[in-house]
């Protein structure tokens, strides 16, 4: 990444080996991310509450394990990958990483929560958050918009350039 010359050094970081990751790459990384995510929860659910447990439909958590296996584990390790390789292993798997929209930079730590907790945000109406990414300008769900990150990958084929700008996102 290069500064344009004319362009104030502080405002505009000219990325234009990279390009914004579209809906269906995301999306692919994403079901390999769940893959990965069940083979580790899905024996340790069951080691814990026997097969039984996946018949069950009365209750969202059957008990503290579960809470802590269904919805504290993949936060934990999802956040995990962000802070050590700003990418899970589905988005490191197509080269892509999620940054901050203006500077490029690695996502903060703030960034990386917002994002995850804005996961639901996008998930509840109909998952309209995780398509919004298709028709995006900058390939952006809810979640991205709301922590302020966008999905970036070496550039594949020609493509818009990605310029970060402050103050814009």
């Amino acid at each position: 990444m290069t500064l344009p010359a004319s362009a104030p050094p502080d405002d505009r970081i000219d990325a234009s080996d990279l390009e914004y990751v579209g809906f269906w790459a995301r999306l692919g990384a994403t079901l390999l991310d769940t893959v990965l995510l069940l083979i580790v929860t899905v024996p340790l659910l069951a080691a814990v509450y026997g097969w039984d447990y996946f018949k069950q439909t009365e209750r969202l958590v059957a008990g503290p394990a579960d809470f802590l296996i269904s919805w504290v584990l993949p936060a934990v390790v999802v956040l995990l990958f962000w802070f050590w390789r700003q990418a899970t292993p589905g988005k490191m798997n197509i080269g892509a990483r999620v940054v901050d929209a203006e500077t490029g930079r690695p996502m903060t730590p703030g960034q990386s929560v917002g994002r995850y907790l804005a996961y639901f945000v996008s998930a509840i109406p109909l998952c309209l958050g995780f398509v919004w990414v298709a028709f995006d300008r900058r390939k952006q769900g809810w979640h991205d918009k709301l922590a302020g990150t966008v999905v970036v990958r070496p550039k594949q084929r020609k493509s818009e350039s990605v310029l970060f700008v402050k103050g814009r996102y």
